[in-house]
């Protein structure tokens, strides 16, 4: 059974928050009700800021998300592709990039011409879905790189 890709909704934010929380701030000090409030404040948002989701059977296994600004960015650009987590179970299917071309879509939708993330490990990942190195740089002494793709 393929997943099925639709817009974040309340029943999702637990779940996700306790799936980012293990992929993105593990050791920061961020806790679960932190990561949730967030993503719960960008459903109740304008809907520029969307969040989607990655389901299988129902339940959420992935997200994605487009954001004006990044946590602790460390640069004045905007708007963000972020977040983007896959359950380890669920890696490997083509979920990741059906997330990652469903926030292109709906920046496109928005009029957005061009998005912006941060990553390290997942720099090829990126390349192959058409995003471009726009500046390698270091964020809290770890290594990063700040990418781009043109819609």
């Amino acid at each position: 059974m393929r997943p099925t890709i639709e817009a974040m909704v309340e029943r999702d934010v637990e779940t996700l928050a306790a799936l980012r929380l293990a992929a993105f701030f593990q050791g920061t000090g961020r806790t679960l009700q932190e990561d949730a409030a967030g993503l719960r404040g960008l459903l109740a948002g304008d809907g520029f800021e969307a969040g989607f989701v990655a389901r299988h059977r129902g339940q959420p296994i992935g997200s994605c998300l487009l954001v004006r600004s990044e946590i602790d960015p460390a640069h004045d650009l905007t708007p963000w592709l972020a977040g983007l987590v896959v359950d380890e179970g669920h890696r490997g299917r083509g979920i990741g990039a059906a997330l990652v071309r469903t926030v292109e879509a709906h920046a496109i939708a928005a009029g957005v011409d061009k998005l912006h993330l941060y990553t390290w490990q997942a720099r090829r990942f990126y390349e192959v879905l058409g995003w471009s190195v726009v500046e390698p740089f270091e964020q809290d002494g770890e290594p990063m790189l700040l990418m781009s793709r043109q819609l």
